[in-house]
């Protein structure tokens, strides 16, 4: 009596289908990186309309970065590319490398402070290339898919657990970096540690400006009233409130006088208008704080009466 034969599963020459676990895999890290690099994008986005626009530099920054991240993350999800996944992971860890260097030094002349903002977004920022890099560094579905490869896809699969050791370490360096940089921000620096407010009228950008006695810029907001600060909590970050006894170099003319601030402290007025400085200033001469219109309203130089 004969045995029949039992067809092959599998006809020659067919590839076989992806591997169930691995599909997803892949799945779950297309959904979880596009929603890290859209949660990045609209964070930067909130920022971006609620004042940052009108950063010189700074704001056209952030403008790309949110475009980028919009686009990025639509071709993730759509595609799962790994090229898109790559560009998605340098986005992200290219950005978070931006707001640290703006939160130890300064970006363009621009100073950034510890917020609630900055650090969620830097720990997305960390999930995202985490996430992104892995997408892009994962195995291909079947060994048989990997074999067949060519071309560049083919030269670079024998690096591929070289690349992907590197990408951990590349994160794991980056969480440590931002959790030192986050916990060494310094806290708002006042204005006169001493205690007296010396006021002083240097010429920047063309304008006698109202300066401090080292020579920074001194600014008033436009929400603000001759007795009342608008400027707390977050704000007194960017822009400290110059307090303390006031008194003035020669060349000061207008008046000087004080208000009660809700946390205790007496800040210095110039000609009914509460005077700070601004954290971007780096070195004294400068006003980058000019023209901004950042924490609910407009910030000026304090240009000298007379």
């Amino acid at each position: 009596m004969s045995t029949p034969i039992r067809e092959s599963t599998h006809q020659a020459g067919a590839v076989p289908g992806p591997r169930p676990d691995r599909r997803i895999w892949r799945l779950g890290l297309r959904v979880l990186g596009a929603g890290l690099l859209f949660a990045s994008g609209a964070i930067h986005l909130d920022l971006y309309v609620t004042g940052y626009r009108t950063i010189p530099s700074i704001g056209t920054l952030f403008l790309l970065q949110v475009v980028s991240a919009f686009v990025l993350a639509v071709v993730v999800l759509l595609t799962g590319s790994r090229v898109a996944a790559a560009a998605g992971a340098g986005l992200a860890i290219s950005t978070l490398a931006g707001y640290l260097v703006s939160l130890r030094v300064s970006l363009l002349g621009f100073r950034e402070v510890r917020t609630t903002a900055g650090v969620v977004a830097g720990t997305i920022e960390i999930a995202a290339f985490a996430t992104l890099a892995a997408l892009a560094l994962s195995p291909r579905a079947t060994s048989t898919a990997a074999a067949r490869s060519t071309g560049l896809a083919a030269a670079l699969q024998p690096h591929l657990p070289v690349a992907r050791w590197a990408a951990a370490g590349v994160a794991v360096v980056a969480a440590v970096l931002f959790v030192l940089s986050v916990e060494a921000a310094p806290p708002a620096p006042t204005s006169n540690p001493s205690g007296h407010a010396i006021l002083d009228v240097r010429e920047i950008g063309g304008a006698s400006v109202v300066t401090n006695a080292h020579g920074f810029t001194l600014y008033w907001f436009g929400p603000d009233t001759p007795t009342t600060s608008a400027c707390s909590s977050t704000c007194t970050s960017y822009w400290p409130p110059v307090t303390g006894t006031p008194s003035a170099r020669a060349g000061v003319t207008g008046a000087l006088g004080t208000i009660h601030r809700t946390d205790g402290t007496t800040q210095v007025t110039y000609d009914g208008h509460p005077l700070y400085t601004y954290i971007g200033d780096a070195a004294p001469g400068q006003a980058h704080g000019n023209g901004i219109t950042l924490n609910g309203g407009t910030w000026h130089e304090m240009v000298a009466s007379g």
